[in-house]
């Protein structure tokens, strides 16, 4: 055909229809018009050019059955941890700051010493106590000599009943003044075991805001503060709809808690790569805030490590039952579109079928789906972007899908 172009042929066919008109007038027309359908016939498309286009081959996709599982009910929500107990170290007695026996930010364990205060003066003061408690016994033993003596002599009339209530009464009164005494002597004891400042309880000091050798004095001087970090509380707020699941799963037992650090990677609602820390349901309070409609409660949880902290942000998942007979699918094989989330399943004679699809909670790789499948559908899992509706597919056997 490179020696002919579009127009030549044109106007053979142009002299072809001129031709068959003419041919009615005279046979020369006729006859060229004739050699001219032999020409298009030449370069006519030959009919096994526009043969039908084989069938398109399988597409391989991995596929999964449809699982049917109880699925276990969680309530997830934000929390917060917060120290159960939390204590200001201050000083009791009056006087210089010795030693700080532990460096700031220290775990320390309940009874150990942490400040000691110069206990010079209390130290005095109970040698004082101590003396004058002698010298009041002294004075007892003198005076209930006296009276016994008196006694005697009253009896027989020789001393006035007036003088001896008197020495009777002396010796009460000396009594009486050694109980001062003794108690002037347990006070400056406890001032001198008050000097050495012990940890409450086992815990995690803060920063020290006293130096070694400043003027403490009784109530008024915060040396650190002391939290106890294990176990620990995380607060949260349910609300007043998700109390009633609460209270009906306490009714039955023991509530478990799930603890994580939000934000952690691979960490997603409760599930992933973070630490998680166990823990149970120990605390709802007796009435609901109506400013927001929730209720304060907590959690209490191990944290043996000291790795949570008062303060910090967490995520929290309570265990409250289980839902029977719930079918699950990947979620690698979901697929969204405007008319929602779909998706693809063998269906008959090994074509692609699309399910649109209500889902439900996940669990691991796996998610709930609700409506929309059944319990004998294959789930397409795998190369979802060559595949659409209608396209023969070779499932590939089930354990090569779930590598």
């Amino acid at each position: 055909m490179s020696f002919l172009t579009r127009r030549p042929v044109t106007s053979l066919l142009t002299v072809l229809v001129v031709g068959a008109g003419a041919s009615l007038f005279h046979p020369a027309v006729r006859t060229y018009a004739l050699d001219t359908l032999h020409i298009q016939d030449f370069f006519a498309t030959p009919a096994s050019a526009t043969a039908a286009p084989p069938a398109p081959q399988a597409m391989p996709v991995p596929v999964e059955k449809v699982s049917k599982r109880t699925l276990p009910v969680f309530l997830d929500y934000p929390a917060r941890t917060e120290a159960i107990q939390s204590v200001s170290l201050q000083a009791k007695v009056t006087g210089f700051l010795k030693t700080q026996a532990v460096a700031d930010g220290a775990d320390v364990k309940a009874g150990d010493v942490l400040y000691t205060i110069d206990d010079r003066d209390a130290q005095t003061a109970l040698d004082q106590a101590k003396a004058q408690l002698q010298r009041d016994t002294a004075q007892v033993d003198y005076l209930r000599s006296n009276l016994d003596r008196g006694q005697e002599l009253s009896q027989k009339g020789f001393l006035a009943k007036d003088t001896y209530d008197q020495r009777s009464s002396a010796l009460l009164q000396a009594q009486a003044s050694i109980g001062i005494s003794n108690a002037a002597v347990r006070s400056a004891e406890l001032d001198i075991e008050r000097s050495t400042i012990r940890a409450p309880f086992p815990g995690r000091l803060g920063r020290s805001a006293a130096s070694v050798g400043t003027l403490v004095s009784s109530g008024n001087t915060v040396l650190n503060t002391l939290v106890q970090l294990d176990p620990i509380y995380v607060t949260f707020n349910p609300s007043e709809k998700e109390l009633a699941t609460i209270k009906a799963a306490l009714a039955k037992g023991e509530v478990s808690a799930d603890i994580s650090l939000t934000g952690a990677e691979g960490t997603d609602a409760g599930q992933g790569g973070g630490k998680h820390y166990p823990g149970k349901l120990t605390f709802i309070d007796n009435r609901l805030d109506p400013s927001t409609g929730t209720v304060a409660a907590r959690a209490t949880i191990a944290n043996a490590a000291f790795d949570l902290l008062p303060g910090q942000y967490v995520h929290l998942r309570l265990s409250v039952g289980s839902e029977p007979d719930v079918l699950m699918a990947p979620q690698v094989a979901l697929g969204s579109s405007q008319l929602g989330k779909f998706v693809y399943v063998v269906g008959k004679d090994s074509k692609v079928e699309q399910r649109m699809v209500q889902i439900g909670r996940t669990d691991g790789d796996q998610i709930a789906v609700l409506s929309g499948i059944t319990e004998n559908d294959l789930i397409i899992s795998g190369n979802l972007q060559k595949i659409w509706p209608g396209v023969p597919v070779q499932p590939l056997p089930e354990k090569v899908a779930m590598k």
